[in-house]
């Protein structure tokens, strides 16, 4: 299968672009620097790059410590043409977190459910616990051993994508840790996940605990100021922690919006088809199971009016109350 991704590669570039979602993480870097090492044995030129920012501690520190070159939109877009070949990496055209570059969308490699289908000349769209799985499949599939940091790389990913392999694990993610784990960097692994905490995130941790609401076994908190995405996903791992609690919704108020962050930890409620129809009309959401994102654009919020938050928490426990999960 891989195979055919180097050959369109081969065929549209030698340069091609590796775009992944607007707010990269430890999974969409690991799989794109991991894609683009193996696309470059083949003498393709590959690009990372983002719109939005990086603003996961952890993110950051990955790209010093495996010297990883990614570049936001702004900085190429006026080098990109219409025709430039672009491959989406954790992520899929139109999902909502993913913003439409210049340049042609040829291929996707992603382990999210699909919500929107689009037409690529390569996909390989598979669940599991994190993409990096399916980039150390395509080195394993051409017997080629990975770099240390290409390996190194891969397994942190794995490791943060599956909250340590705690969530959403599949056999491909089984699969993949055993291929990468003996060419791995253990000092590295360990540098990265030391310190993965700034001071500054603890007034959101504080918010987070003071304005938590918990319906039965559904927690709801609201952080009345911006955070970053790798932030609010933390803080909904967080909340989940809690033994009270078994699915959870936090959201963080931003000048252009609210940014959201679903987790479920039950089969019964899908945290994707949770936030996706919640929020049906108002912005764009996805994701898995067990964990989900979404955005409501600042346009959106202002008709609610000043109790924008008791709507949009209504709409919630209306689809969990339809899902069975909660009382009417």
């Amino acid at each position: 299968m891989v195979q055919d991704l180097i050959q369109l590669c081969k065929e549209r570039g030698p340069k091609v672009y590796i775009q992944t979602h607007n707010f990269p993480d430890p999974d969409a870097i690991g799989s794109a620097y991991g894609l683009q090492k193996l696309l470059e044995r083949y003498g393709i030129q590959p690009i990372l790059c983002y719109a939005g920012r990086i603003d996961k501690l952890s993110t950051s520190r990955m790209l010093e410590e495996f010297d990883i070159q990614i570049f936001s939109y702004d900085e190429i877009k006026h080098d990109m043409k219409d025709t430039d070949p672009i491959i989406c990496v954790d992520s899929q055209k139109n999902g909502g977190n993913i913003q439409d570059f210049v340049g042609d969308e040829i291929a996707c490699v992603d382990h999210h459910p699909t919500f929107t289908e689009e037409k690529y000349l390569y996909s390989d769209i598979r669940i599991a616990g994190a993409c990096a799985s399916l980039i150390a499949q395509y080195y394993r599939d051409l017997e080629i051993t990975p770099t240390e940091n290409v390996a190194s790389a891969l397994l942190y990913a794995l490791k943060m994508d599956t909250m340590q392999f705690s969530r959403g694990v599949t056999d491909l993610d089984i699969a993949a840790l055993r291929f990468v784990f003996p060419f791995h960097n253990k000092e590295k692994i360990t540098r990265l996940e030391h310190n993965t905490m700034a001071f500054r995130d603890l007034k959101a941790y504080g918010a987070a605990i003071e304005n938590i609401q918990v319906y039965e076994r559904f927690g709801y908190t609201v952080v009345p100021f911006a955070c970053p995405d790798g932030l609010i996903a933390t803080l909904a791992d967080f909340i989940l922690s809690l033994d009270e609690v078994e699915v959870v919704v936090v959201i963080s108020v931003r000048e252009d919006g609210l940014k959201f962050s679903v987790r479920s930890e039950i089969p019964q409620v899908h945290a994707g088809y949770l936030i996706r129809d919640a929020l049906s009309g108002l912005g764009n959401a996805g994701g898995h199971a067990s964990m989900a994102g979404g955005f409501v654009p600042q346009s959106m919020v202002e008709p609610m009016g000043a109790y924008y938050e008791a709507e949009i928490r209504e709409r919630f426990m209306d689809i969990l109350e339809k899902m069975g999960y909660l009382k009417a």
